[in-house]
């Protein structure tokens, strides 16, 4: 009995479901048995990671899951989570991850939470309309106040107009006051420095061999980057991605084989390891402007709060800054005093999505040659225009953008299936953006039976909950072209020729915007409830 109980509870499943997390997450088979205190700190986070997907909660809670992913074992984690049973609330500053997992974004801003249904792209596009409406209808607000507050300044002290006035002064006291919007500069206004210009041939490698002892990660690649090259390299975990844009920066020595650097090339490199060359006696500010070429200090202080350095951190020392601070400071220092041939090994990991959307602003000036490791798609696909594949040691270079890497690997790995007669571990890979099939569970014949009386009798509660989702949706269109009728009768002069009138228009205005609210969270309430199978 305890066996079968065991079996409908699923135990026989736990540990090849642990062992498809953890193969899923680029855990090689022979990590498996290893004590977790001798795994680095990334691989710590993943095997957390890794211990509550295969607990599979009925909530997921999850803060940034995937700093420390590479791009391979991301698309996997990304994947598994379209399947996942449970709820998931997660933050994260990865966009393309948002769009692909979540129907709903929470906004924390200026001490409120606002809710809006759909992906992080429809999210944007929901705010920048509410914003629109917001602004109008505060400056409608902001006319009509001032309209009634100019009366009550003009007529006030004349007996024959007094009790006018008092009534519009009353009017004023009593009307419901919109909130200034608070508007926010996304994106830096501000033209960078620009490197010296380089030849045409930039960096160039030949013959190169490199090993860890006796890890052999490369034997005999060559590689040329060329002048305005963007590069993105891509390639599973353990690949060598890293080793091998170390070795294009020179931190790593050439142990055999030739690295040939061009004329006026002056290579920078960009890690999150790589905050030696900080000055710990400074502040945040005085390393920041202390190559800067040409920078006024108030350009500095908005490109400083742009990567999260805000208000009074720009005065805190170095030696007091978290690693992620040295690192983004680290970045920072970069973009201002530019070299001509930049090398970043994920560079958007510290940073929230408008500082992505900052160095990516930055970048797109950028005149320069990059070459870059990220697992953030959003950023691979803003910057990114050619990529590099490393595998097994070898080099393998697309000379288009990310997709169409995508589109070309995908039917390489299909053609290599049909040769060999079935499906490969590339293919896979490659097509791994599609949702992975949901796992197989094993139930027993009274689990069966259960789930389809379950299923029979929420049929009807399903229906019942439609037609409510429904309804109410209805009601909220209807609401909000309401609304947009009334905003817009706002803009009209005529509509303040007539007192009485644009104090009905107000009020149907707050109105039509509560009981707008009210549908709202209705659908919320519906939309977190526990919908019949």
């Amino acid at each position: 009995a305890s066996r079968e109980r065991f079996a409908d509870l699923g135990g026989f499943e736990l540990e090849p479901r642990a062992k498809k997390i953890l193969s899923g997450l680029a855990f090689r088979e022979s990590d498996f048995d290893r004590p977790a205190r001798t795994l680095s700190g990334g691989w710590i986070m993943r095997a957390h990671l890794a211990r509550l997907l295969a607990m599979e909660p009925d909530l997921l809670m999850l803060d940034e899951p995937t700093n420390h992913l590479d791009l391979e074992s991301l698309t996997w984690f990304q994947n598994y989570l379209k399947n996942y049973p449970g709820a998931i609330l997660t933050i994260s500053h990865d966009r393309e991850f948002l769009n692909q997992l979540v129907d709903s974004i929470i906004e924390i801003r200026n001490g409120r939470l606002d809710r809006y249904r759909g992906n992080y792209d429809s999210f944007l596009e929901q705010r920048a309309a509410r914003e629109e409406q917001h602004l109008a209808a505060y400056a409608n607000q902001q006319r009509d106040l001032q309209r009634l507050q100019d009366f009550v300044d003009r007529f006030g002290a004349k007996a024959s107009k007094a009790s006018q006035a008092q009534s519009r002064l009353k009017q004023i006291e009593r009307m419901e006051k919109i909130e200034a919007p608070v508007q926010e500069n996304r994106r830096i206004r501000f033209q960078f420095p620009q490197p010296s210009r380089t030849g045409q041939k930039v960096l160039s490698l030949k013959q190169i061999h490199h090993a860890y002892g006796d890890l052999v990660v490369y034997r005999g690649i060559d590689l040329e980057l060329e002048r305005g090259d963007r590069i993105v390299l891509v390639g599973p975990n353990g690949a060598g991605k890293s080793t091998l844009l170390k070795i294009l920066a020179g931190v790593l020595p050439v142990q055999k084989g030739e690295r040939v650097v061009g004329l006026n090339v002056k290579v920078g490199y960009y890690s999150q390891q790589r905050v030696d060359t900080l000055d710990e006696r400074r502040t945040v500010l005085e390393e920041a402007l202390d190559s800067a070429r040409g920078v006024k200090e108030q350009d500095a202080r908005s490109i400083l709060g742009s990567f999260l350095f805000r208000d009074d951190d720009v005065f805190k020392r170095v030696s007091v800054l978290s690693g992620g601070e040295k690192s983004r400071l680290a970045l920072v220092k970069l973009l201002l005093d530019p070299p001509n041939l930049l090398l970043m090994d994920e560079p958007t990991t510290h940073l929230d999505i408008a500082s992505i959307d900052a160095l990516v602003g930055a970048l797109e000036q950028f005149q320069g040659t990059v070459a870059f490791i990220s697992h953030d798609v959003h950023f691979i696909r803003s910057i990114g225009r050619k990529v590099l594949h490393v595998h097994s040691g070898k080099l393998t270079s697309y000379a288009g953008n990310y997709d169409y890497y995508l589109e070309k690997s995908a039917a390489t790995s299909e053609r290599a299936a049909l040769t060999a007669g079935g499906a490969t571990a590339a293919t896979v890979q490659v097509k791994s953006e599609r949702p992975a099939p949901a796992a197989s569970h094993y139930k027993s014949r009274e689990q069966r039976r259960q789930e389809a009386e379950e299923r029979e009798s929420g049929a009807k509660g399903r229906r019942e909950w439609e037609r409510n989702v429904a309804r109410i949706e209805a009601k909220i269109i209807e609401l909000e072209k309401e609304l947009t009728s009334l905003t817009a009768k706002l803009e009209l002069p005529e509509t303040y020729e007539d007192s009485a009138k644009t104090v009905a228009v107000n009020k149907d205005l707050t109105r039509v915007t509560s009981e707008l609210e009210a549908a709202e969270t209705q659908w919320e309430e519906l939309a977190s409830q526990t919908v019949p199978k």
